[in-house]
């Protein structure tokens, strides 16, 4: 099982910041726009890596992030192709932790199998289902495990302490992904007032890192984050200025 996830938090915990966990659509604008950018990131000083493989009907994500899955969708790029640039990225960035961001579909309609067989081909970290439950969770990570990858949980606003505690069991080297707010994603002036407390709840219940996402677009909200988490996740944000721009140079954060 790889332990780079592991590393990266301790790396930022050492460093006394919470760890940048960044989200992109891959193959928006291009395939060739993406990689370039997971490059900057990278440079930049992103922990982990979301690559998002364009879907269909990607309902928990927001307008930005809908858009580029559409336009990605439009130059045909497929799971294949994102698994594909994710070998590429691992062998330039061989510390970085990449999470494949997906939807459940396109792994099932692959074959659990022959997806592990291929995501452990990429050497991925771990997988991001967003629209797998808990209790249906073990099918694909059991099939994962053998082959070193393990799972990152999505937990909603309004999930139950004692819930949350159980989707942390079972998993290794991996974090869990607390969503701050109700809906979908999508930058945000302000952040839940009770976010804070829930995180301080959440962190003292697990003992897996946790990373907050959804609406983080600032660098002020992400070290609000950080007090009360051990990351932070930013994606529309990212996406909407490689969208306008082109590339990602310079602050990655306002």
């Amino acid at each position: 099982m790889s332990d780079r996830i592991k590393k990266c938090f301790a790396k930022a915990k050492a460093e006394g910041r919470g760890a940048f966990v960044a989200y992109l659509t891959m193959g928006y604008p291009t395939l060739e726009q993406s990689e370039a950018a997971a490059d900057a990131l990278v440079a930049g000083g992103a922990d982990i890596i979301e690559l998002g493989v364009p879907f269909s009907d990607p309902f928990a994500d927001g307008a930005v992030i809908r858009s580029a899955a559409y336009e990605a969708l439009k130059q045909g790029v497929t799971l294949d192709d994102v698994l594909a640039l994710a070998g590429r990225l691992r062998a330039k960035h061989p510390d970085t932790a990449f999470v494949l961001f997906t939807y459940y579909n396109l792994v099932f309609s692959k074959g659990l199998e022959t997806f592990a067989a291929a995501a452990a081909k990429a050497d991925i970290d771990a997988v991001l289902s967003v629209d797998l439950p808990l209790e249906e969770r073990d099918e694909l990570l059991d099939v994962l495990r053998p082959h070193g990858i393990t799972y990152v949980p999505l937990i909603a606003p309004n999930t139950p302490i004692v819930r949350v505690v159980e989707s942390a069991k079972g998993l290794e080297n991996s974090f869990l992904y607390i969503i701050t707010v109700k809906g979908i994603t999508g930058a945000r002036a302000e952040l839940p007032p009770d976010l804070t407390a829930r995180l301080d709840a959440i962190r003292a219940a697990v003992d897996l890192p946790i990373a907050a996402g959804f609406g983080i677009s600032t660098q002020a909200q992400a070290e609000i984050i950080s007090k009360h988490a051990d990351g932070f996740v930013v994606g529309s944000a990212l996406v909407k200025r490689l969208g306008a721009e082109g590339k990602l140079e310079g602050d990655l954060l306002p």
